[in-house]
């Protein structure tokens, strides 16, 4: 494994590395202006949601590695107080690449990349009305996290107004991804797709799961199952009963009867691989109990 002391890399390699590790990232399309009323617009990839209860979402626009200059959004945060974080769809992914442009002061990123603005109803910079979801927010607290380039500038945004469009929402007005078809980076050039990469994790909030600890040895050690399978079968509360598991043998297909009664180990291991990867975590524990 390459270990890499941060000390002794220069920055601009570090960042390489800590923006190829920490991925996919969203992205802050952030609406500013300035104290003259000059509108900048530009894109971030060190944000997050931090908070709902007040909402708080956190940009960070870097001091620049090669010169140590700071971004106009920067600067226009610290003079107003107010900024629109814009979510950017696939469908914006390259108008929003030509607005990272370097323009000069002054130049609207929302005519050079051909976005349409919209007025935000309680801040001054303008929302861009083709992104799925615009937040309207005022600027708390900028927190400076050193002079030298590269440094990180923690821009505190509280939410006073979400903008959604309704295209995106499903039957119960929950936010649908694979309609909002957001887009992350990555490192280097490469962007994410988020709704090519989606799939379903149940969240173990209702349940007390057994843990892995509590695996039957066969199954902790497997050479077949992974961690994922691992964490899967972990995540039940109780073990199937003798009953459940006499069922389930007295009901099993002709292939199923041949790996509880004559299958090799790792035989039974890949066909309840294959019922987990289906969703039928009960039938794979099940199987993997049925043999003696």
């Amino acid at each position: 494994m390459l270990s890499i002391d941060p000390k002794e890399v220069s920055v601009g390699v570090l960042h390489g590395y800590l923006l190829g590790a920490v991925s996919p990232r969203p992205i802050c399309f952030a609406s500013t202006v300035d104290s003259e009323g000059n509108v900048n617009l530009s894109p971030y990839s060190f944000f997050n949601v931090f908070s709902a209860n007040p909402p708080v979402l956190i940009f960070s626009p870097a001091r620049r590695v090669r010169d140590n200059t700071t971004k106009h959004t920067l600067e226009n945060v610290l003079e107003t107080k107010e900024v629109v974080v814009n979510i950017v769809s696939y469908a914006m992914v390259q108008q929003m690449s030509l607005s990272s442009t370097e323009y000069a002061k002054g130049v609207n990123e929302f005519t050079k990349a051909g976005f349409t603005e919209i007025p935000s109803s309680f801040v001054k910079p303008p929302r861009v009305k083709e992104a799925p979801v615009q937040f309207e927010c005022k600027v708390t607290e900028v927190i400076g996290l050193g002079s030298e380039g590269g440094a990180g500038n923690l821009v505190l945004c509280e939410v006073v107004k979400v903008h959604i469009d309704e295209a995106i929402l499903d039957a119960e007005q929950k936010i649908d991804p694979f309609k909002i078809d957001t887009v992350a980076r990555m490192g280097g050039n490469w962007y994410s797709r988020a709704k090519d990469g989606i799939f379903e994790v149940e969240k173990p909030l209702r349940t007390l799961g057994i843990g892995v600890d509590r695996l039957p040895m066969a199954i902790r050690l497997s050479k077949t199952l992974t961690g994922n399978d691992l964490g899967m079968l972990a995540n039940v509360e109780t073990l199937p009963s003798e009953t459940e598991i006499a069922t389930f043998v007295s009901q099993a297909s002709e292939p199923y009867q041949y790996l509880i009664t004559s299958g090799d180990e790792n035989e039974l291991h890949t066909e309840a691989q294959t019922l987990l990867s289906n969703g039928k975590l009960h039938e794979a524990w099940c199987l993997l109990l049925s043999k003696k």
